[in-house]
């Protein structure tokens, strides 16, 4: 069962679905005209939403138009699917998933039992609880490593048994930076995958396929779409294998596809993700080199700044920003940290990422037991608002929790 995103042509229309070619565009260009797809009935510019669950067989019983039933495939998602695996430039095309939890769950679920997967210690958290409750029951060994320190990757791989290294870049919520294309190296001479989570970053920063990874994963409810309004994930691939196949069997099987008004809302958002990611980048490099100097935050973690362990490896890999999430360690401890989230005005207190609004949140209250996360920090995520509004808002709530 193939599938890849390539342009379909309708010859009566003389357009075609997806009809920008990807390497003469920018990804801005190619983003903002959704790849150039012109309805062909209609002659829309905006494409339509497509809510068929079930579509009509040829006299012969064929499926010409290439669509049988609602539960594998969709117009809609295919549309929004080419829009990113244009980002990424990923050969095999994309896979629109209902979370990112179950595009990530996917990856995890077409390995083997006994195989041994190596994961990074600072990782979105709900991942990491969902790896240690269940990859055991699917045969899985995973162990997890300080994915920033190759000496330690390199000593995790079991020979013989690691198949996939899973990576998380920039890593939520402490903003580590791991270097792509080392690890990339490691698991291939290994002959495991390379598999990266690309949320806090996007494509329009990191391409990770370019530096070596087999698949990139996003959880395309933040950065993506934006606007805090869909709940989706998305697979894109490097190349066509007999592990893309699997994954495309899964997400068919298991019904675990994204609805197609979801992925209407996902495609209204990659629009404008190029100017959203540039605003709220730079918002989040205005912040943290303002709070780097601020009397009562202790450390700003944020890979734009020069000090960050890892602002080498993200100045070469990432390109035209460091991302719009930071966090920042307060320097009355935890119980400064929660009234500060307690008193901002501007700053949204709300679990997620990538929103055109600013969220705050004190992880390690979400987290609980066992987190990585210090219980003096506070994760911010910069939307589009004036970064001057956004520092003055959270400089007062500062100084309220301080002298509380």
């Amino acid at each position: 069962m193939s599938r890849t995103n390539a342009p379909e042509t309708d010859p009566d229309a003389g357009h075609a679905r997806g009809a920008l070619n990807v390497a003469d565009w920018s990804p801005r260009t190619l983003a903002a005209q959704a790849m150039g797809y012109i309805d062909p009935v209609t002659r829309a510019v905006v494409p339509p939403l497509h809510l068929s669950t079930t579509y009509l067989r040829d006299a012969d019983n064929g499926y010409r138009s290439g669509f049988s039933y609602a539960r594998p495939d969709n117009a809609t998602i295919r549309e929004a699917e080419g829009v990113i695996a244009a980002l990424e430039g990923a050969e095999a095309g994309a896979l629109l998933f209902g979370s990112g939890m179950a595009a990530a769950a996917a990856v995890f679920s077409a390995l083997a039992p006994g195989d041994h997967v190596i994961a990074p210690e600072v990782m979105y958290w709900g991942l990491k609880r969902w790896l240690r409750q269940e990859a055991p029951r699917l045969g899985l060994t995973v162990d997890f490593v300080a994915m920033d320190d190759r000496d330690a990757v390199r000593a995790a791989f079991v020979p013989g048994r690691t198949r996939l290294v899973w990576v998380e870049t920039p890593g939520n919520p402490l903003c580590t930076i791991v270097d792509l294309a080392a690890v990339a190296e490691l698991a291939h001479a290994a002959g495991a995958r390379l598999v990266v989570d690309s949320t806090a970053s996007s494509p329009i920063v990191t391409r990770p396929l370019e530096l070596g990874a087999d698949l990139v994963m996003h959880s395309a409810t933040k950065i993506l779409n934006g606007h805090s309004d869909v709940v989706a994930g998305v697979l894109a691939a490097a190349r066509p294998d007999a592990f893309w196949e699997r994954l495309i069997a899964i997400r068919a099987t298991w019904g675990a596809i994204l609805g197609p008004f979801e992925a209407y809302l996902l495609m209204r958002g990659l629009r404008t993700l190029p100017l959203r990611v540039s605003a709220q980048s730079a918002g989040a490099l205005h912040l943290a080199e303002r709070l780097s100097g601020h009397p009562l935050v202790g450390t700003v973690l944020y890979p734009g700044l020069a000090d960050h362990p890892g602002h080498a490896v993200a100045a070469r890999q990432m390109q035209g920003g460091f991302g719009f999430m930071l966090s920042i360690r307060v320097a009355g401890g935890e119980a400064a940290a929660i009234a500060t989230a307690a008193r901002v005005r501007l700053w949204k207190r709300a679990t997620s990422l990538g929103g055109v609004e600013s969220l705050i949140e004190h992880r390690a209250s979400v987290e609980g037991t066992g987190t990585p996360c210090p219980p003096d920090l506070l994760r911010l995520s910069v939307g589009i608002e004036d970064p001057n509004d956004l520092f003055r808002d959270l400089d007062e709530a500062l100084h309220g929790a301080a002298s509380s």
